[in-house]
C-alpha cells in the first residue's frame, strides 16, 4: 500500500510493534527442549493480548500462529510436536493484523552451541537485510535492494533464494507491490514512492537457490539443495529521508 494519512501509518506502527514483540517473546523463550507448538503458543498469546490476529490463520487457515522452520526447512514450517534441539538452525516469521492493518517480520536464531559458520551466517543474514534496507529511499529504483544484497552475498561467498520475495504490505498480507526480489533482478523498473509499505526479507544460504514443497504437508518449504539457510524480515514505509522501519523492537 501506499500511506496517504497519519492514521493509517500509526496503524501500521502499532501492528508493527506487536510484531516485533512477538518475536522477541519468542526469541528469548527459544532454547533445547521447547517444542515449535509451545513456542507458537507463545507467540499467540502476545498477538492475542494486544488485541491482534495471526495473519497467516487470517488469510491462508494456516494451521498455526506463527511459521516456525527448523534446520532443513526454509520457510512457512508448521509448529508442531517437534522438539527444539540444542544446534537447530530456527527460523520464525510472525505477521499479523489489527484494526485491518497488517505487519510481517522474521528473524533465525541459532541454538547454542553450533558451528562458527552457523553463527557466522545467522551474523550476516541480519547485514544481508540491513543492506537491503540501506537502500531504501523514495525516489530511487526497487531493484536497488536486490542489487545491494545480491552483491554482498557474492562478496560474501553465499547464495541467495529466488522464488521466495518481498511484497507489498498494508491492508493485506500481500499487496502490491508484489514479488519484490531480493536479490539481482533485471526486470524490475519499479520506482520507490513516498509513503510505499513493503517488507525486505532476504534468504541468504550456504548453497541453495530455491524453495522446494515438501511431502509430507501443503505448506513447509525446503532449501535446494539442502544448505543451512536464514531469512530476516523487517516491514518498511519508504520516504524521503529514507527507510521508516516498522518492526523494530522497542
Amino acid at each position: 500500500m501506499v500511506i496517504s494519512t497519519e492514521e493509517e501509518l500509526e496503524h501500521l506502527k502499532e501492528i508493527g510493534r506487536i510484531c516485533a514483540l512477538a518475536m522477541q517473546t519468542m526469541g528469548d523463550a527459544l532454547e533445547p527442549g521447547i517444542t515449535t507448538l509451545e513456542l507458537d503458543t507463545i507467540g499467540r498469546k502476545v498477538l492475542e493480548d494486544h488485541g491482534a490476529q495471526s495473519a497467516p490463520e487470517f488469510c491462508y487457515q494456516f494451521p498455526g500462529a506463527t511459521c516456525i522452520s527448523v534446520n532443513e526447512e526454509v520457510a512457512h514450517g508448521i509448529p508442531g510436536p517437534r522438539i527444539i534441539k540444542a544446534g537447530d538452525l530456527v527460523n520464525i516469521d510472525v505477521s499479523a493484523v489489527k484494526n485491518g492493518f497488517f505487519g510481517d517480520t522474521g528473524s533465525s536464531f541459532a541454538v547454542p552451541p553450533v558451528k562458527k559458520e552457523i553463527e557466522r551466517l545467522c551474523r550476516d543474514g541480519k547485514r544481508a537485510m540491513w543492506t537491503g534496507l540501506q537502500q531504501i529511499k523514495s525516489g530511487r529504483p526497487l531493484a536497488d535492494i536486490g542489487n545491494a544484497i545480491g552483491a554482498f552475498a557474492k562478496k560474501n561467498r553465499y547464495t541467495l533464494i529466488t522464488n521466495l520475495a518481498s511484497h507489498g504490505i498494508g491492508r493485506s498480507l500481500h499487496e502490491e507491490p508484489t514479488e519484490l526480489a531480493t536479490w539481482p533482478d533485471k526486470d524490475e523498473t519499479r520506482i520507490m514512492t513516498e509513503g510505499m509499505v513493503f517488507t525486505v526479507e532476504p534468504f541468504l544460504s550456504m548453497g541453495a537457490y530455491w524453495a522446494e514443497d515438501g511431502d509430507d504437508d501443503p505448506w513447509s518449504l525446503f532449501s535446494d539443495p539442502s544448505a543451512p539457510t536464514v531469512q530476516f524480515e523487517h516491514t518498511v514505509v519508504a520516504t524521503k529521508n529514507g527507510p521508516l522501519i516498522l518492526t523494530l523492537a522497542e
